[in-house]
């Protein structure tokens, strides 16, 4: 778990890994819609304002998204909704909203929205899939106990002597993952302490807290966090995959337009924008039974996954809506 990867000198800031990560996504995205959009484009100054207001609209709608999905964490305490730097981040809102804003930003500068749309679902996948790297270094988005031979397993704490949150979930019960033990049993001296302050807590001891033999136990003996799944790489692997699949569709929409062969299915501009929803939402969806952060909420499986059943509807119809929508070819 690396969080923070090192302080500015002179300085009390840090750089965080998930947002360092996030920021390179977001420069190769770009890269790469530049590139493909170069044939469609005026002005390439429009794509690098697009991708700046999809940015800012990524991270507010991630904040969003986790604030409306953990809001008990925020009652009593309304300006904390706006401590975006100490973590809390979905990044499912963020692609959301960035979609939205980017369709209102092209519509204002009248550019072939279908045609940007295409593009800018290649893009989104790619930056996906460094945000999840980020995910992993942040220790986030963490996966079920497994004996799987490439299991990871995540600290007792993090360097910042934070509780890493795979350790933190399964040294509680989760009634919310209808888990009513914890998967780590602790003895009961692991849990309550007095902070420097003198205020009294019944939760999991920080690491400074812990004696010498405990802090023995949780980094090398019998209460080490359990292995799990690295959950945050499949996911990463999983859009670099969807990435690629959707770079190949959407090279074969370019061929068919070009030769103005219509007789091919699902080859109209917007196509493979529809096809991102379909691929990611049944993938995010078989992530989620071996993620164990989410909490079950609908119909006893998480709200990713109902968002991802949702995805793919939408994406089968915006496919056959623009797949029968008549074909305006963009000037070069």
């Amino acid at each position: 778990m690396y969080p923070e990867l090192f302080k500015i000198p002179f300085t009390d800031l840090t750089i965080k890994s998930y947002g360092l990560v996030m920021v390179i996504g977001f420069l190769a995205a770009v890269s790469v819609i530049r590139r493909l959009s170069k044939n469609i484009t005026p002005a390439p100054q429009l794509i690098t304002n697009a991708a700046l207001y999809a940015l800012i609209a990524g991270v507010v709608g991630s904040r969003l998204f986790y604030v409306i999905h953990h809001f008990n964490q925020f009652k009593g305490d309304f300006f904390s909704i706006f401590a975006i730097w100490k973590g809390g981040l979905e990044l499912l809102g963020g692609v959301l909203l960035a979609i939205a804003v980017i369709i209102f930003y092209m519509k204002h500068h009248k550019l072939p929205i279908r045609h940007y749309l295409d593009i800018l679902a290649i893009g989104l996948l790619l930056a996906l899939a460094f945000g999840r790297m980020g995910c992993f270094l942040n220790g986030c988005c963490f996966g079920k106990p497994t004996n799987l031979p490439w299991a990871v397993r995540f600290p007792y704490h993090s360097p910042t002597n934070v509780h890493s949150p795979a350790y933190s979930s399964q040294a509680h019960p989760d009634i919310r993952r209808d888990r009513s033990e914890p998967q780590l049993k602790l003895p009961d001296d692991f849990f309550g302490y007095t902070d420097k302050n003198g205020s009294w807590y019944s939760g999991l001891k920080p690491y400074e807290y812990l004696t010498p033999e405990q802090k023995d136990m949780v980094d090398n003996g019998q209460y080490r966090c359990l292995r799990v799944h690295p959950a945050q790489l499949y996911s990463s692997a999983n859009a670099f995959l969807c990435c690629l699949l959707l770079y190949l569709f959407w090279r074969r929409s370019q061929k068919a337009e070009k030769s103005k062969n219509k007789g091919k299915l699902f080859v109209g501009p917007g196509c493979t924008f529809g096809l991102m929803f379909i691929i990611y939402g049944v993938t995010r969806f078989l992530l989620e039974f071996v993620r164990d952060d989410n909490p079950f909420e609908f119909d006893s499986i998480t709200i990713s996954q109902n968002i991802g059943i949702a995805m793919i509807i939408l994406g089968a119809a915006l496919m056959i809506i623009f797949q029968k929508k008549k074909t305006h070819v963009p000037e070069s």
